[in-house]
């Protein structure tokens, strides 16, 4: 039974804004930025109120030493991978982390979450991924801790590997994540926004909360995460668009109205000129 900290993860109307801070966990110095000094910024986030924070094992103890029950729901990285790096490694691979659930449960964890990862002429990345899933899946339904995962279509970019916006990929993928067992899915945004609902109907119910992926200039990010949200998406899982904003407690302020309230992206960006 996934429902009681589904509930502490989601807010009360079903939506969720989560933060990523995990980003360390890659070994990509490139990630750091926004995060070199972590408890600041966690605090600085906390202070902004998300509904989420996703950390990783070693980083979590500075969200949960914080007193008080107001806080982001935790929730907790399962898994690490070297596919994000600038140079495609010649073996690429995903981990999954040892006691994991026990973790989450060491660290009043709200949900646990892992990646999926298709990459092209990369079959044992995703057999690996497919393994760390079922095998986290288990144990998440034995102590009652949501899984999200993470179904990321990726192909060979400019530097490394880069998001594979074709819906048709995107929706097996999360198709394939819902029958695996996951109770929340987070998923990328397709090359044509306007297919979003697409992902939504191939989660089957599942809440689908759209990952942030590359930082990109905050008018495109607050008018497409409007659109994914009326097109059903539960809410937004965001790290570098708001850990390297010049305002990242404004850039969270300005989320939490489109998710929570349905504010317009030109509304939302009043909370932007706030100083932090």
């Amino acid at each position: 039974m996934v429902e009681p900290r589904l509930n502490r993860l989601l807010a009360s109307d079903g939506r969720c804004l989560d933060v990523a801070v995990d980003h360390g966990i890659f070994g990509e110095l490139a990630f750091l930025a926004g995060l070199e000094r972590l408890a600041q910024a966690v605090q600085t986030l906390v202070e902004a109120g998300p509904d989420a924070l996703q950390l990783a094992p070693g980083q979590a103890h500075w969200l949960q030493r914080i007193p008080g029950k107001h806080k982001p729901a935790l929730v907790l990285r399962a898994d690490t991978t070297n596919a994000y790096g600038p140079v495609p490694p010649p073996v690429v691979f995903a981990e999954l982390a040892e006691g994991a659930v026990e973790q989450a449960l060491r660290l009043d964890a709200a949900c646990v979450v892992v990646n999926l990862l298709w990459l092209p002429g990369q079959a044992e990345l995703y057999r690996d991924s497919l393994k760390n899933v079922q095998r986290l899946k288990v144990e998440a339904e034995r102590y009652g801790i949501p899984l999200m995962v993470e179904p990321l279509v990726m192909q060979p970019g400019k530097e490394g590997y880069a998001v594979d916006g074709d819906v048709r990929k995107i929706i097996s993928l999360v198709r394939q994540a819902v029958e695996l067992g996951a109770d929340v899915i987070k998923a990328d945004f397709t090359q044509n926004i306007e297919d979003y609902y697409r992902v939504v109907e191939a989660a089957s119910s599942k809440p689908v909360l759209v990952r942030g992926g590359g930082k990109v200039d905050e008018i495109t990010l607050l008018e497409r995460s409007y659109q994914v949200m009326r097109q059903g998406a539960r809410g937004l899982v965001y790290g570098r668009n708001i850990l390297q904003h010049r305002n990242p407690r404004g850039m969270v302020q300005a989320l939490m109205q489109i998710v929570h309230q349905d504010a317009t992206p030109e509304v939302a960006r009043i909370a932007l000129s706030v100083e932090a």
